[in-house]
């Protein structure tokens, strides 16, 4: 047997590669149910599923329908958050979401992509930290290795891929900054919509 670059592995890394396409079946199977249950029309019981699959919820936040998680184990969400519709989460490394922070519909936040510079074209992976206070804008995409600070603000459609200072607002592609943002936040996000 060969591996897909054509060198021929051994008895050994064959056994690992089995047991690893197998491990990759049963979370790719994972990621697919808790994908489907996230269109159950109540907060509750989302939340309640999401946790059962190993993400960190705060009390009070709200996950709207349609997300879709990359390993949900290490996704960790705040305190007063909410999470807009069709969502992507990546938790193949580690992805933080503080407290108040509002992630708006189909915002994309990747903690993994491909290293376009690698001849065998392999992944790459690096922390995302979403800071207390933040707003991500609709159809953002936040790419691997970023943190948002906290208040900070970014542009519906941007796409981020170096950090965001605090109480910034960014947009545009790929994301400058807009201007500065008021630093006395304190407000609450509040009760979501029932059936989103």
């Amino acid at each position: 047997m060969k591996d897909k670059s054509g060198e021929k592995l051994s008895g050994g890394e064959i056994f690992y590669k089995i047991i690893g396409r197998v491990k990759a079946i049963f979370l790719e199977l994972d990621n697919y149910l808790i994908h489907l249950l996230g269109y159950l029309p109540s907060h509750h019981a989302r939340r309640f599923f999401y946790r059962i699959a190993g993400v960190r919820i705060g009390k009070g936040s709200s996950l709207h329908m349609g997300i879709r998680f990359y390993n949900p184990k290490n996704v960790k969400i705040g305190e007063d958050t909410i999470i807009g519709e069709g969502t992507v989460l990546d938790g193949r490394d580690k992805l933080s979401i503080g407290n108040h922070v509002d992630v708006a519909t189909e915002v994309m936040i990747y903690n993994g992509e491909h290293d376009v510079l690698d001849e065998d074209f392999g992944a790459v992976f690096a922390p995302v930290k979403i800071e207390d206070y933040a707003f991500i804008g609709p159809r953002a995409i936040i790419l691997p290795g970023v943190t948002v600070g906290k208040g900070a603000v970014v542009g519906a459609g941007a796409v981020v891929t170096k950090d965001v200072s605090a109480f910034s607002i960014v947009g545009g592609v790929p994301a400058k900054l807009i201007r500065p943002r008021p630093k006395n936040l304190k407000y609450r996000l509040g009760r979501a919509a029932w059936f989103r």
